[in-house]
């Protein structure tokens, strides 16, 4: 087989990247280890910031979002008993983001590579890219007992963190950074009426909560647990009555509770492995970088990423300027950088870390007083929550 571009991961990076490619002319193959369905599966982030929004568009995917995404003009930080709004219109010149499913965000990326007969290839294992050093790398996988091999002119490591793109970087070139926080997020889906219409987050000495929603009938609640938890310690009634201890009281008084339809336990991690090049190789999103979900970052840099691939690949093969290529790596661990500061900055202030001081406390709670005494610190927040122009 042979395409220009060899896609290796089957989430959003991948296909959404396939996909621009796809309408203007760029031929991908898109190669995923995992079933549709399982990828379909997977609960993930729903805050999109305003730049991804408009990639989706302009892959001609956002439609649904923008039919049943809802947007958020601000959100709330609970905290010292007292509720607080952000204004992310007002303090980010007009901007704002949409809360929609990253599942459905898939399933609308997937049907869009199905409209035009895209090539996406499901359950390949044993995936291994080839000669990336040189200007005729290839990739291999294995469909059942036969070995497949597409030769490429570039492969795209949107794989996730434990896939075998970053792997392919010999250790001597590449340079990870990582920061393992002492907790993990508890998070349980029900088919409930959010507690609020804009998203809470809320600071309490029992340990932060986030209250967020899919849609007007799809709640989405996390609760901070210690990593030696699972999900077996909590059943679902613990699971409300915690969370509700953790919330104002006015808005625990208010929260609609039901069954679970998902529940599991996200430990906390930033990462980021440079170069996010290695000749012909590109990583993209959770192969290169993991953010904490604090600041709703994660989805959101692995779309700025795909952003400056797509250009850079059509600058490559509309006008031979492989500038944007060679830019790659730096430009876009620039703005990763600055959303692991953002993720880490809200990490650190919003939650309870078990070996704190009453020092790192008092500066917790200077930090949130402060946030809501500044125009400028909230500016700054805002700028960073809808994300930073790519």
């Amino acid at each position: 087989m042979k395409t220009q571009v060899c896609i290796i991961g089957g989430g959003p990076s991948g296909l959404m990247l396939s996909q621009l490619l796809h309408l203007k002319g760029i031929d991908t193959v898109v190669l995923e280890r995992q079933s549709r369905e399982y990828v379909l599966g997977r609960i993930r982030a729903g805050v999109l910031e305003h730049g991804f929004a408009e990639l989706m568009r302009e892959a001609q995917c956002g439609e649904r979002m923008d039919k049943e995404g809802e947007i958020h003009d601000g959100f709330l930080i609970a905290h010292g008993g007292q509720v607080s709004r952000v204004d992310l219109h007002k303090y980010s010149g007009g901007s704002s983001v949409v809360v929609y499913g990253q599942t459905e965000l898939t399933r609308d990326l997937y049907a869009a590579r199905d409209r035009m007969n895209g090539v996406v290839i499901h359950n390949a294992e044993d995936v291994q890219p080839h000669d990336l050093k040189s200007a005729t790398p290839y990739v291999t996988y294995r469909s059942g007992d036969e070995v497949v091999r597409i030769d490429c002119d570039f492969v795209i490591g949107a794989d996730g963190f434990h896939g075998v793109s970053r792997k392919s970087i010999p250790r001597d070139v590449l340079k990870e950074y990582e920061k393992v926080y002492p907790f993990g997020w508890l998070g349980v889906l029900s088919r409930t009426k959010p507690v609020s219409p804009e998203l809470i987050y809320a600071k309490h000495e029992r340990g932060f909560a986030l209250c967020s929603l899919r849609s007007q009938v799809l709640s989405r609640y996390y609760i901070q647990v210690p990593l030696t938890d699972s999900v077996e310690d909590w059943s679902d009634d613990a699971f409300w009555a915690e969370l509700k201890r953790r919330l104002p009281a006015d808005v625990a008084a208010q929260l609609v509770t039901g069954a679970s339809i998902e529940k599991s336990i996200a430990p906390l991690r930033s990462f980021v492995a440079e170069p996010m090049r290695y000749g012909n190789l590109f990583l993209a999103g959770d192969a290169a970088h993991i953010v904490p979900p604090t600041g709703a970052r994660g989805l959101n840099s692995a779309a700025s990423d795909i952003y400056y691939l797509y250009h850079a690949m059509l600058a490559h093969y509309q006008n031979g300027d492989s500038t944007g290529l060679d830019q790659y790596s730096e430009k876009a661990l620039a703005r990763v950088w600055k959303a692991q500061r953002f993720s880490w900055w809200m990490t650190t202030m919003l939650h309870t870390f078990p070996d704190s001081i009453a020092y790192d406390q008092k500066l917790q709670e200077t930090d949130l007083a402060y946030l809501f005494s500044s125009e400028a610190a909230q500016r700054s927040l805002a700028e960073n929550y809808v994300g930073l122009p790519f």
